[in-house]
């Protein structure tokens, strides 16, 4: 019984289905109709125009997504355990060509506007360091909290203040949405987000995550960094045809929600072991190495975290009685 990753979990059979209905001869790369109508798709859910493009993977969507707003020269200003400084191998700094990440402290690896600030102002405005031109968010974060569309706005008003553009890292931004309760749009450009990496991966697709582009022009350089990075796939309509599948008819939140519902029952199981409050689908356990070993003889599969803490993430796909039985086992602890 696996908690270990969404990253693991199954491929929605309706984005199966899509994949094989594309399975014929097209136009190649993305100048295929299903490529051609991201645009759209997605203009319709952030009810604004929009730019989006499928690329492989959630590191490729953000470090594209961070080349289109920061110089080499420049810096992007990120959480010390964000995953584009921890778990992204340097990949922002090589699609940048260079550009340098500075890094603030948050609980839960949350930004706060005035941490934003407070790295901002300690640059010098000369040209021996690097200059901030972005800043970037997870929602939800590597600790599975998420941000509210207030806490989106008052990172976006700083960011705004301080003559920054804003990246929103949304590999589980279905599960913010769902969570939070609010619209698409709300939790992006509305407060202020210029670029959005939106995953599908963890929720159900195979292959294919989004970048989206609520200023459309910043796309255009993209499209050539994509391809120079090695992301313009020659059969593109494949990827396109999974996002447009998880699009249809609200599927993204419908998976999005499940997780969120599985979460919760183990973080009320958890009680007062839980190290942060549950708002997507990570749960964070205080738990001794016995306890986890225990666990583990009962069939379970999870990460260690940090000493004497463990990691649990529920997938879309998670059947409901392997959640009960966690949630179980963790209050016979």
């Amino acid at each position: 019984m696996r908690f270990f990753s969404d990253n693991a979990a199954s491929v929605h059979p309706k984005v199966l289905d899509a994949i094989a209905r594309v399975n014929q001869v097209d136009t190649a790369y993305d100048g295929d109709s299903l490529s051609r109508s991201l645009d759209t798709a997605f203009s319709e859910l952030f009810e604004c125009d929009v730019a989006a493009l499928w690329v492989s993977t959630g590191t490729a969507a953000n470090a594209l997504g961070l080349a289109s707003l920061c110089p080499p020269h420049g810096s992007i200003v990120c959480h010390s355990e964000a995953h584009i400084q921890i778990d992204e191998c340097g990949a922002p700094e090589f699609y940048t060509h260079g550009a340098k990440l500075l890094l603030a402290p948050g609980e839960g690896a949350k930004l706060s506007p005035d941490a934003v600030r407070g790295v901002v102002g300690a640059i010098r405005k000369d040209v021996h360091q690097a200059q901030p031109h972005a800043v970037s968010i997870t929602n939800a974060t590597e600790y599975g909290l998420t941000y509210s569309e207030n806490d989106v706005r008052a990172i976006g008003d700083a960011a705004r203040e301080l003559g920054l553009r804003f990246h929103m890292d949304g590999a589980r931004f279905a599960n913010a949405v769902a969570s939070t309760g609010a619209t698409p749009a709300d939790l992006t450009w509305k407060s202020g987000v210029d670029v959005l990496s939106f995953g599908f991966v963890k929720n159900g697709g195979m292959s294919a995550e989004a970048l989206i582009f609520f200023d459309p022009s910043l796309a255009e350089a993209t499209r050539y960094r994509r391809k120079r990075g090695g992301h313009l796939l020659s059969k593109g309509r494949y990827l396109a045809a999974q996002i447009l599948a998880m699009l249809e008819d609200g599927l993204w939140l419908d998976n999005a929600r499940a997780a969120n519902e599985g979460a919760n029952a183990l973080g009320q199981a958890a009680g007062t072991r839980l190290v942060y409050p549950v708002q997507a689908n990570e749960v964070f356990v205080r738990m001794t190495s016995q306890e986890a070993a225990r666990l583990r003889a009962q069939g379970f599969d999870f990460y260690d975290w940090a000493p004497g803490e463990i990691r649990l993430v529920i997938s879309w796909d998670q059947p409901k009685h392997e959640v009960s039985a966690l949630a179980a086992a963790i209050s016979g602890l």
